[in-house]
């Protein structure tokens, strides 16, 4: 792990945490948006590049977007390795599916952030959208590619289906603060708490909202209403990879997914989805947690279960 300190890479194999050792998660740097509004940053089809990385839940809900809105022919794609040590994300090829940097060989992730911004200093992540046009990184905060492309690709794709329907969205806003806070960056919370007070709240509140979340699903397909929207975009991500990585190794052991029947029925429902079933690679996500972790699991043995899931 590291960071870019003023366009250097610098190594830091340190999460960063609060004085009660609770992790804190970084803000992403760049925030523009891609709209015909835009002068700098129009839709246009091959314009714009995506890195992404198989095992990070971030970067997988954008895939799924990009795969509902039929955007694969006008975005393309390069996926990093999941191994993840002390050079940051790499484009290695070692494993498949994999693709390596196809813009320009680069070796490393953060070697596109230099390319960006010579003086850059910021976290290395995905995923990140490209302009190949002004070689700059639009964005890389997963929550508004989001956004784009649910509308702004629609002239070119003929999709008009939106995934944060006006009328739905103060009820997707709401599960979406719940499950960020308490479930996608909860797990985190777990996994990264330095001392036992912030890890006991931390689960606590993790297996309230799924407790919460189970009740709901007793009567309901999706989170808000009868179809499936951005909420539960960015909620299968980390129910995908909660039996298989969080429970074990985040410490997130109260109870599998698979323990909760609804939520189980919710998972496999979604998970189902083409959109959601070929962008999923429980390879990468298994080698990247328990290989790339090693303040965690510095023997970097990748756990072989759960069989059943």
């Amino acid at each position: 792990m590291g960071q870019l300190i003023n366009g250097k890479w610098e190594k830091n194999p340190n999460f960063k945490t609060d004085k009660a050792g609770r992790f804190e998660r970084q803000a992403s740097h760049f925030n523009q948006t891609i709209s015909k509004e835009n002068p700098d940053f129009q839709p246009e089809s091959n314009r714009y590049h995506l890195y992404v990385s198989h095992a990070c839940p971030w970067a997988h809900r954008v895939m799924i977007m990009r795969n509902l809105k039929e955007l694969t022919n006008h975005i393309q794609v390069s996926v990093v390795c999941p191994d993840m040590l002390a050079n940051g994300w790499t484009f290695a090829k070692k494993h498949p599916q994999a693709t390596g940097d196809k813009l320009y060989g680069l070796e490393y992730l953060y070697q596109l952030y230099q390319k960006a911004d010579p003086s850059i200093s910021t976290r290395v992540t995905v995923p990140v959208l490209w302009d190949t046009k002004k070689q700059i990184i639009v964005n890389n905060e997963s929550s508004q590619i989001l956004r784009i492309f649910n509308t702004e690709f629609n002239t070119l794709t003929g999709n008009h289906a939106d995934y944060y329907p006006i009328k739905q969205r103060l009820k997707i806003d709401k599960w979406n603060h719940m499950i960020y806070k308490n479930i996608n960056n909860g797990v985190y919370l777990c996994g990264f708490a330095k001392t036992q007070e912030a890890y006991d709240q931390a689960i606590d509140d993790l297996f309230k909202t799924l407790d919460t979340l189970e009740e709901h699903f007793k009567t309901q397909e999706f989170l808000v209403n009868d179809e499936i929207t951005e909420a539960d975009i960015r909620f299968i991500t980390t129910l995908i990879r909660f039996d298989c990585v969080y429970h074990t190794h985040f410490k997130c052991n109260i109870r599998r997914i698979k323990d909760y029947k609804y939520l189980f029925s919710y998972l496999n429902r979604l998970r189902a989805l083409p959109a959601i079933q070929s962008t999923t690679v429980l390879e990468h996500i298994k080698r990247h947690y328990y290989f790339s972790h090693i303040h965690i699991n510095p023997s970097q043995i990748v756990a072989k279960g759960p069989v059943d899931y």
